[in-house]
């Protein structure tokens, strides 16, 4: 199995964006690609190749589900797992995210402490 290195995370809100960014580099040791948008982050998943991706679900323009949609076309998600990160977490919410091929879902707001082992255990989890 390849070592998960990289995660591409796409946060519109910026003070998220930072905190998640420093949690998965200083504690997880990880090397993070920010996007604030997700056109942002279709136009550099290929470019970075990311090991892991972290979406957000609400943003402007493009949410994360839409998100989602097109980076199918870009990448394998069964080999790149993606997780929602999100405060919408009822159910029937989870149940959507996990049906557009989302490997988990990471409600917010989340513990910095422990994002990046909650990182680690969804991607060492056998998909499907």
């Amino acid at each position: 199995m390849r070592e998960l290195k990289r995660i591409l995370h796409v946060e519109d809100d910026p003070s998220i964006q930072t905190v998640a960014k420093v949690a998965l580099e200083a504690v997880g040791g990880f090397e993070v690609l920010s996007c604030s948008s997700g056109q942002d982050a279709i136009d550099q998943v290929l470019g970075f190749a990311p090991d892991f991706i972290l979406l957000d679900v609400m943003m402007p323009g493009m949410d994360g589900p839409q998100t989602l949609e097109q980076l199918v076309n870009l990448v394998d998600i069964n080999v790149i797992p993606v997780a929602f990160m999100t405060a919408k977490v009822q159910s029937s919410e989870v149940e959507h995210y996990l049906s557009l091929g989302a490997r988990d879902v990471i409600i917010k707001p989340f513990d910095p402490m422990q994002l990046a082992s909650q990182i680690r255990a969804i991607w060492s989890r056998p998909n499907g």
